[in-house]
């Protein structure tokens, strides 16, 4: 036990240790991205498990399709492993990602779904109306205003991903959706002209 330690401490690779496995698993990911199907299939039968129990856990009866996504991706994104942490978190990251984009998709879905309901039970005027309206409003914002709301309200986006999707500080995005929402209600309140 003190030699495995002492080696470890020492950053040489012992069999069967986590340095080599990651070590193992940065040289075969290198041979992915060089188009080895035999490499990746080891990867696969190495990580299969691990990805799809964290999978199950999260995405529940999904979890299969989002882990062949998860792998379809790791092929694909194979030259953008660079050994920085362990194969199998960047792997996961992927995995997670899917789940959430997956997530947020359907999320939208059905609020739009809800949406179109509610604006064809509760407004009076057709959709395009509506739409039109909307239109006016947004003209009478600034450009950065009228991303912002449209990413949060439109596209469901949270203000920490508005913000990253715009390149804008947090605190700035939020500036922008409560300034853009400000003015917004004004219009509203002014007979919605701009």
């Amino acid at each position: 036990m003190r030699c495995s330690t002492a080696a470890a401490s020492r950053g040489l690779l012992l069999p069967g240790s986590a340095t080599l496995r990651d070590e193992e698993d940065r040289l075969l990911n290198h041979r992915v991205a060089g188009g080895d199907r035999a490499a990746f299939q080891l990867l696969v039968l190495r990580h299969e498990g691990r990805l799809r129990g964290f999978l199950s856990r999260v995405a529940g009866s999904d979890a299969d399709d989002i882990a062949q996504e998860a792998f379809v991706r790791a092929w694909q994104r194979a030259g953008d492993y660079r050994g920085q942490g362990s194969y199998a978190a960047w792997l996961t990251g992927i995995g997670w990602r899917i789940f959430l984009d997956q997530r947020r998709t359907a999320r939208r879905r059905e609020a739009l779904a809800a949406g179109e309901d509610a604006a064809t039970a509760s407004d009076p005027r057709p959709g395009s109306d509506a739409a039109i309206d909307a239109e006016r409003l947004l003209a009478g914002l600034s450009s950065q205003e009228r991303a912002a709301l449209t990413l949060c309200f439109g596209h469901g986006w949270s203000h920490g991903e508005a913000a990253e999707i715009m390149g804008v500080p947090l605190g700035t995005l939020k500036s922008l959706v409560l300034r853009g929402r400000a003015k917004a209600q004004r219009m509203i309140g002014e007979g919605g002209a701009p």
